[in-house]
């Protein structure tokens, strides 16, 4: 996957002690994904804007708020985490991912 045509916010977003880091690009449509890596761990996340979740390498297990039972996602995969939400995150190895936040 490729992008351009993007500017780069160069201060990264970094979560979990560093455990978890993305940098955030604006394509010139003005939509805003974030691309990231997550060690090994157990994370918990907020949502404002819906987001879309692709995993671009290892895995994450996710267990989206309201569900009891966490999935497995691997690379090539994706999932949707509604707005005003959360989810629950355990890596085992390491993430990928890259994140897409709804574009109104």
């Amino acid at each position: 996957m490729e992008f351009k045509n993007v500017s780069v916010i160069k201060k990264a977003n970094v979560y979990f002690d560093g455990n978890v880091t993305s940098r955030t690009i604006l394509l010139s449509s003005g939509e805003r994904k974030t691309l990231g890596f997550m060690l090994a761990g157990i994370y918990e996340f907020n949502t404002d804007a819906e987001e879309l979740m692709e995993i671009m390498g290892g895995e994450m297990n996710i267990m989206l708020k309201g569900e009891n039972n966490y999935k497995t996602y691997v690379e090539g995969e994706s999932f949707i985490v509604p707005e005003n939400s959360s989810f629950k995150i355990i890596v085992e190895d390491y993430a990928d991912y890259c994140c897409s936040y709804k574009f109104n």
